[in-house]
């Protein structure tokens, strides 16, 4: 299953969601802090003009947040069977969530002192960022203003939607909750809640963990 929405849009409600149906391992922007391979696997795909998402995504049976969200074409072609899910909310209030947390100063700070931390900082600001958002140049995400993050935010959605057929595509909301998933992945509705997980406000200090989880699992690999 392939997530076609930018982050903050409910994407790790969604990850939780969608293993629990099964669709698990499902790829996230914390796969690539916390797994040691993501990271130069995706180094080595963005340096070429065509990212192998066959490659990176390996192992998986979904994705969703970023980097996947932006290659959602060459999923579409490497897995033409696949289902998409573009998640969607209020642009205005996206665009807030996302300067507090994704694209805060914190997390596009390539010389933070934790060295774990400044190695994702400068993948996100030299090797991604020229990939994920068609606005702002060369300047952090942090420094984008509101009218061309909205604007961009705004073009994807009608890009996916203008391109991915009917019948492949949900538009969805997570506060819709399991029924619209469901029905769309012809799969049974679970007898508990739908999950809502990561409140921008606990997002910095979930951001610590997963480097912290990075640091151990680096070390297990080196040793």
């Amino acid at each position: 299953m392939i997530g076609a929405g930018y982050g903050r849009t409910g994407t790790l409600s969604m990850q939780a969601a969608l293993q629990r149906l099964g669709f698990d391992p499902c790829h996230h922007m914390t796969e690539v802090i916390t797994n040691p391979r993501q990271m130069p696997l995706w180094q080595e795909a963005l340096a070429s003009d065509r990212v192998d998402v066959r490659r990176v995504f390996d192992g998986y049976r979904a994705t969703v947040d970023f980097p996947g969200c932006v290659f959602w074409r060459e999923l579409m072609e490497a897995w033409p069977e696949a289902k998409v899910v573009l998640t969607v909310r209020d642009p205005h209030r996206w665009y807030a969530s996302a300067r507090k947390t994704i694209f805060s100063r914190h997390m596009q700070q390539p010389t933070d002192p934790d060295p774990d931390a400044a190695a994702f900082g400068r993948f996100m600001t030299e090797e991604l960022r020229p990939r994920m958002l068609d606005v702002g140049g060369d300047r952090p995400l942090n420094e984008m203003d509101e009218d061309e993050a909205v604007a961009a935010f705004n073009r994807h959605i009608a890009e996916v939607k203008a391109t991915v057929p009917a019948e492949r595509l949900l538009v969805f909301q997570v506060s819709e909750g399991w029924g619209p998933l469901c029905e769309f992945l012809e799969v049974p509705v679970p007898d508990e809640e739908f999950p809502h997980v990561n409140e921008a406000d606990g997002f910095h200090e979930r951001a610590r963990e997963l480097f912290e989880e990075r640091r151990r699992a680096l070390a297990a690999a080196g040793s």
